[in-house]
């Protein structure tokens, strides 16, 4: 039998744990005794059942001996015990003493629906992380059961390792349960605060992309990810059970997906828990993935199944990785894509928890989410059930008379970094190794003099980043992502020397794919981005490219990473990483040939509301400014870089050295394209970005040489935060320094690659505000010319010449002149492109030709 239909035949297992209980308000644990249990449905048979299904129906010997499966449960209710505690208690960690009012928060916040299955998971991945030494993260895309994280790093010594004072005895204990959800404290979710997580799940959808991420060159890392079953309905998680499409089990780790089917979200039933068994099975193998089930509610019996099923994913992964990497490279053509094992863990919603509140159904409904027992101070008998609830899980038989978890049951945790909270992989900076880098002098354009024909800034810089991924192939650290558009961006020289990592089947037209990589392309931003963002977390380097108005698409996964680096640059035990680096090609200015739904270039404003102390935004003017800059971001720590540059043709203004030092200082005033020498300018003409800096000085030469007595400053801005105060942002300018520049009270015609509004928001504090007039996007766009875009927008070089001419009045009647000239060339424009479908050829041919 071949090996892909070995693999295709490996054993799916459902195992389903159900029982018939007497009592419905009471649990039944493996000791035999009531309270704390999953409280199923009576009238359920009690029965278990391990079906393979290939073709037979067999009992599997028990993987937990009595005595094991009795220590996993005590275990799972300590974590469970711990997350109550955390969402409710200030005082009287251990009820030592009987439970007051006092001893309950003021504010309950929190999420309990989720947390106790995730205890439950923890537990059991402890287990086969000792059992087959496994090096494992754990990922908990349903975020909010920050409770569950909380409890766990606790229990197996990582928290009080990394926070002293949550120390394991009474004291530590209340002060745990003290700071969850309260001023000062700590999130609800599973937060950069919390060891061992590198994903916070405020926001869901991104559990499973990050995940992989993770584990792209890092071939014995396995990530335990759980998917919230109402994450599941997002379509970034939707579209990340592909992933598995781009995994070389060679070279990569695995991701063991636990979808978490508790049935419901905040208010309302989740979809994947109302179809049927069958269409579940489908969708999960039409992914490519091989399911295991486990279902029920009786904890003896789940205990068992989910051992089963984790001992099953295990040496599942173990054999493919195997055999993948025992293959002789004659064999390789003939290996099949691996289909991966996933668990899929079918349990109620709010586990353990109070079954009836107020005469309403709690556990295994929505109303399980959050708080489920919302005022004990207002409402009678909600302090009696929650007494009720806390003592079910017997504290006395899990702590010591000092509080610390009892010795047997803490050996159930691993040991050292073999312990999910410790593991490095989740704390990444300290796994981070500085790139190779090549001198990026050595790919300079020639640029003999200003205005130099160049090939397109990209295409230069596509083999700086070639090399890069060249001589950092054996390290493994440094991959391109982008959503299809590595090539149409510029990059493609990276083809040189990698393919595009693909694992799914290829034909004779294909090209640059292979099951090893350096390139990551998938139509799909979110899954580039959250490939990317598990790629640094774990401590490696990268770039996502993409077409700038696309960029959008992922605005709010950009957002929960600045905040994860914002938090995590206070946390001192929490190494810096690798910049989030943006290349943003395709831009505004030159999608002409799109049309208005690829125009926009408001990324940008969306960045810069971040913290000054993360993000950086680089407009490079030319090529070798493009490379300076993007070395000096390939080098960062701990930022989110945007670089916008263009792929297309265009001149270029400064060699090497010239650029190195501009991008260097961020910004400056151009000599060579000014005439105002050691006088104050009569104006001043500011550029940011490729385009706009072609259109100003186009506007300088025409001004030259109609008004040769005109004194003209150019300024050109690379670093956009240059233009902030010092007090906002730390590459910000102080008052005297940019006032030397822009001056106090001369006009100042800026040219802006994005919305004009943006650079009045960030000037609006310096002297000459009331004096800078910015032209940029507009918001007007079409299929049209190149020059025609920025006539729509009115940034165009006769805009910004009559811009100028309007707030010179010394220019007089010579300038009034111009500018009738000047709108009669707009007409001339209008009526030429909608002929010719193209440019006039003076501006097709124009070029800079130095002073006048």
């Amino acid at each position: 039998m071949s090996r892909s239909l070995e693999l295709e035949r490996i054993n799916t297992l459902r195992f389903l744990a159900v029982n018939m209980v007497p009592n419905a308000n009471s649990g039944h644990t493996p000791g035999g005794r009531t309270g704390g249990g999953a409280g199923p449905k009576t009238g359920q048979q009690c029965s278990t059942a391990v079906i393979a299904e290939i073709g037979m129906t067999k009992k599997q010997p028990d993987v937990l001996t009595p005595e094991l499966l009795e220590s996993i449960d005590r275990y799972w209710r300590a974590a469970n015990y711990l997350s109550v505690g955390q969402i409710y208690l200030c005082d009287n960690p251990l009820l030592r003493r009987p439970l007051a009012l006092t001893d309950v928060k003021h504010m309950l916040l929190g999420h309990w629906g989720t947390t106790p299955g995730q205890n439950f998971i923890y537990a059991h991945l402890n287990r086969v992380i000792k059992q087959y030494d496994l090096d494992m993260i754990y990922v908990s895309g349903p975020g909010h059961g920050g409770p569950a994280v909380v409890a766990n790093t606790y229990l197996e010594g990582t928290y009080s390792e990394i926070y002293p004072d949550i120390s394991q005895d009474d004291a530590g204990l209340q002060k745990l349960f003290l700071q969850f959800s309260f001023p000062g404290g700590i999130p609800s979710h599973a937060s950069p605060e919390c060891p061992g997580s590198i994903h916070e799940g405020g926001e869901l959808g991104y559990s499973l992309s990050h995940s992989f991420g993770a584990v792209f060159d890092n071939p014995e890392l396995i990530v335990a990810c759980v998917v919230g079953d109402g994450e599941a309905e997002t379509g970034p998680l939707a579209t990340a059970w592909h992933s598995n499409k781009f995994l070389n089990p060679v070279t990569d780790g695995a991701v063991l997906p636990i979808l978490h089917l508790n049935g419901y979200k905040i208010a309302n039933p989740t979809v994947l828990a109302r179809i049927t068994h069958e269409e579940l099975e489908q969708l999960l193998r039409g992914y490519g993935w091989t399911p295991i089930f486990v279902e029920g509610h009786e904890p003896a019996l789940m205990h068992e199944a989910m051992a089963t099923a984790l001992d099953t994913a295990v040496q599942q992964i173990q054999q493919i990785q195997q055999n993948a990497r025992v293959m002789n490279d004659d064999d390789a053509g003939g290996f099949a894509r691996p289909r991966w094992p996933m668990i899929v863990l079918k349990s109620p919603k709010g586990w353990t928890g109070p079954k009836f509140v107020d005469g309403f159904q709690i556990e295994g409904t929505f109303r399980a989410h959050q708080v489920p027992i919302s005022d004990p101070a207002a409402q009678p008998g909600h302090l009696e059930l929650l007494n009720d609830w806390l003592r079910s899980y017997r504290p006395q038989e899990l702590f010591d008379e000092r509080g610390r978890l009892l010795p047997e049951l803490a050996k159930l945790a691993p040991e050292g970094e073999r312990r999910m909270g410790a593991n490095p992989h989740a704390n990444g900076g300290l796994l981070l190794r500085d790139l190779h880098m090549p001198d990026f002098r050595e790919y300079a354009c020639d640029v003999p003099t200003p205005g130099a024909s160049g090939i397109g800034d990209t295409h230069v810089l596509g083999p700086f980043l070639r090399d890069i991924a060249k001589i950092n192939q054996e390290q493994r650290n440094f991959r391109v992502f982008g959503p299809d558009e590595t090539i149409s961006n510029g990059l493609v020289a990276l083809f040189e020397t990698t393919d595009r990592q693909w694992d799914a089947a290829t034909e004779p037209n294909d090209e640059h794919l292979a099951p090893t990589g350096r390139v990551m392309e998938m139509l799909s931003e979110h899954q580039c981005e959250g490939w990317l963002e598990g790629y640094l977390l774990t401590g490696r380097h990268g770039l996502f490219n993409c077409y700038e108005a696309f960029i959008h698409i992922i605005d709010s996964m950009f957002n929960q990473h600045a905040k994860w680096l914002k938090v995590t640059s206070h946390l001192p035990w929490r190494r810096k990483i690798a910049s989030l680096n943006y290349l943003l090609a395709s831009h505004v200015w030159r999608q002409d040939h799109n049309g208005f739904t690829h125009q926009d270039p408001g990324f940008i404003d969306h960045v810069v509301n971040k913290k000054a102390e993360i993000v950086r935004v680089y407009l490079p003017p030319d090529a070798n400014c493009l490379l300076s800059v993007m070395d000096h971001c390939l080098r960062s720590r701990h930022y989110v870089n945007v670089v916008i540059a263009g792929k297309h043709p265009a001149p270029q203004w400064l060699d090497m050295d010239a650029a190195a030092q501009h991008c260097a200082a961020g910004i400056g005033i151009w000599e060579w394209a000014s005439n105002d020498g050691d006088q104050a300018p009569d104006v001043v003409m500011a550029c940011c970005g490729d385009v706009p800096t072609l259109e100003t000085l186009a506007a300088v030469s025409i001004l030259r040489e109609n008004f040769p007595e005109l004194k003209i400053r150019v300024v050109n801005v690379v670093d956009l935060m240059r233009l902030q105060p010092q007090t906002e942002h730390p590459h910000g300018m102080n008052g005297q320094d940019f006032d030397e520049l822009f001056t106090t009270n001369k006009p100042v015609i800026f040219a802006f690659h994005a919305y004009p509004w943006l650079i009045h928001r960030l000037t609006y504090r310096r002297t000459n505000h009331e004096n800078i007039h910015v032209r940029g996007y507009k918001e007007e766009g079409s299929i049209t010319t190149p020059f025609d875009m920025t006539v729509l927008n009115e940034m165009d070089r006769f805009h910004l010449v009559m811009d100028t001419i309007d707030r010179l009045p010394q220019t007089g009647d010579k300038g009034l002149a111009l500018k009738r000239r000047l709108k009669e060339k707009l007409i001339e424009h209008k009526i030429y492109i909608d002929k010719n479908g193209q440019d006039l050829p003076e501006i097709r041919d124009w070029q800079w030709r130095g002073k006048t």
